[in-house]
Formats: structure tokens, sequence, C-alpha cells
């Protein structure tokens, strides 16, 4: 991908594409572009898709591994999104960037449902109109998102340079990025079950890797799905870093690629589901002969999926500057933490 600013895409075809042009480029355009594959059809049919200059205007047109094709974008428009004065935890700004450590119940960007008190409504007013633009929209410069419940830390673009910047670091998966999660059970290379799931293997210290493709489930719109083929790559790496009486555990989760709900989906998929995660986690409870009965009933009742942006670094997109930052695990899954601690302790 380049020439984000101005709202040129270039998309080169790898290797066992999909059967069709939207397809294929629906499964290979960074998340960050905001093009879903309705608008990609749209695009394609509007002749805004070319191919070595020509436009290409048949959506089920075949492609062949090598063929680059350049997607032209609208002028962005002006959001309709209202400034919110709400107040942010800011942990670095400058003129091109600002890094946030987000509650978690806060929703990232404006949708049906949540229209307002997202961090873009907050960013709108802390930004004083100061906005960089990608997607087709004007906007605050969202890079990448986290999920509502989940807190922890995002990079925002502030200038169309450092948009550009940042998300050719996040396409190219050399953005660091760690989270905090405690999961039901314990993952274990020595584990014969997850030795035999697909798509796990270990690396060394015990560290979990898990690959496959994610992409959205087939009946139900607000779930992802694992799957082999087709999809997007993803790759989950883990590590136990606390263990509760073996049967939950406070785990370190790095993102090689970061897709839509990517650790939670990953973690279900080898049977360490998220506690408190409503979609992925299952309905799981903790044995009270275990872990007692106030850490059981901590667990059934906590309130969001436990999982924590911690940390997360890059190369500062204009003054090539490398920055790392961290964030503390908010108090309500440091509470459930020390909970579950107590409760393996009193065995």
């Amino acid at each position: 991908m380049s020439d984000i600013a101005s709202q040129l895409l270039h998309i080169e075809i790898g290797e066992n594409p999909a059967d069709r042009l939207d397809k294929a480029l629906a499964a290979l355009v960074p998340e960050e572009a905001a093009l879903s594959r309705s608008r990609l059809a749209k695009l394609i049919a509007e002749g805004a898709v070319t191919r070595d200059g020509t436009p290409v205007t048949e959506i089920k047109a075949k492609v062949v591994p090598g063929e680059v094709y350049t997607i032209a974008l609208e002028p962005p428009r002006a959001v309709e999104t209202v400034a919110q004065d709400i107040p942010l935890t800011v942990l670095w700004e400058d003129d091109d960037l600002i890094v946030i450590d987000k509650p978690a119940g806060m929703v990232v960007h404006p949708a049906p449902g949540s229209e307002d008190g997202t961090l873009v409504n907050a960013l709108l007013h802390h930004f004083g109109g100061n906005l960089s633009g990608i997607g087709g929209e004007a906007r605050p410069g969202i890079v990448h998102r986290i999920d509502k419940d989940t807190s922890g830390l995002l990079v925002v673009a502030k200038s169309d340079r450092a948009h550009h910047g940042l998300a050719a670091q996040f396409e190219k998966h050399t953005v660091h990025r760690q989270y905090s999660a405690l999961v039901y059970g314990v993952p274990s290379a020595a584990d014969p079950r997850l030795r035999g799931i697909r798509g796990v293997s270990f690396e060394g210290g015990n560290i979990l890797k898990i690959t496959s493709q994610l992409a959205r489930h087939p009946t139900d719109r607000q779930r992802q799905a694992v799957l082999f083929s087709g999809g997007r790559h993803a790759v989950t790496r883990a590590r136990v870093v606390e263990e509760f009486a073996g049967v939950a555990s406070l785990v370190d989760c790095w993102l090689e690629t970061g897709r839509t709900h990517q650790i939670r989906v990953h973690m279900s998929h080898v049977g360490h589901g998220l506690v408190g995660d409503p979609t992925y986690g299952g309905k799981r409870k903790l044995p009270v002969r275990i872990i007692g009965e106030a850490a059981a009933q901590a667990v059934a009742s906590f309130p969001r999926q436990a999982l924590h942006a911690a940390t997360l670094g890059f190369t500062h997109p204009v003054t090539g500057e490398e920055l790392s930052f961290t964030s503390p695990l908010p108090a309500d899954f440091e509470a459930l933490q020390a909970i579950l601690r107590a409760g393996a302790q009193a065995r």
C-alpha cells in the first residue's frame, strides 16, 4: 500500500488469490483503509480500479499473482461526528501523533448504537479540527483499533504524513503490541490436546503460536471465524505469566498481525477463551472446590473480556525515533487477578 495521503492504494496480487477481483482485493487491502467488499465492488464498477493504467470494471474479473491494481479513492469527506469534551489519558502527543490509554467501555469509532461518547468524539474536541483523512472520510487518524471492552494503548495520527507512515508499519507488522489476558485453563506445550489442534505450534520458552486465517463468521456477522483458506492471515503468540490452580492463567499475547478480535478468537480456538468474553469465552465456570467461591463468582460476574493492550512500540513516522509505551492493568482487571491468586493460594 502507498500514497494514502493522495488517496491511491496500490495492491499487488499474491499467491493463491481469490477467484475474482472484488474478493481478491478485499482479502488484500489493509484494514486501516476501511474498504468493505461492497465498497470495493462499487469502486470497480465506477472505473476507480485500474491495472497498468486501464480501468477494470468487472468485479468477477480473474486475477493473476504479481498483478498490481491501483484503487483511486474519492477525497475525504467531512465527518458529521460531533466533538465532545471527554477526558483522555494522553501518554504522548506532538504535532503528528498522539498515544492514548483507552478505558474499557469506550468505543473507538462511532457506529450504529454508539454514535457518541467514542474516542473519535473525544479526539475531535482534543484536536480542535486537526484531522487526518483516509478511507474516504476525514476523521482523526485511526490506524488501528481495540474493542470497546478492551482497555489499553492506541496510537492515533494527527497528520496525513503520520497516518501514512503508521499505516505502513502496521501493514508490515513492525509495530510491537503486547496484551495481557486472563484465560480459562493453562496453555502448555505439555498438553497433547493443544498439539493436536490445527494451526497450533510451540516455540522456545513454552510460547504458544497460533496461525490461521480469520474472516467473518458465515452465519453470525458479529463474530470472526478461524479458517485455513481464504480470509486474512493471522498469527498470535501467547505465554503464561501466572497460573491459578490450573483452572485459569494470566497470559501475555503478542500480535504479529492485527485482525478483528484476533486474540479473542484465537484463544477460543485452542480452548483457552478469555474470562468475561461474551462472544468467544463460552459459559465456563471455575470449579469452586479448586479455586474457592469468591474467585469462581468473580470470574462468573466479570462484565467484560479480560484483555488489556499493555505495551505499544513503533517508529515515529516523521522523526524516526523509536517509541515504546506501557499501560498498567486497570483496576478491575488487577482486582480479578488478585482474587484468583488468593483463591489459588488458599488451596
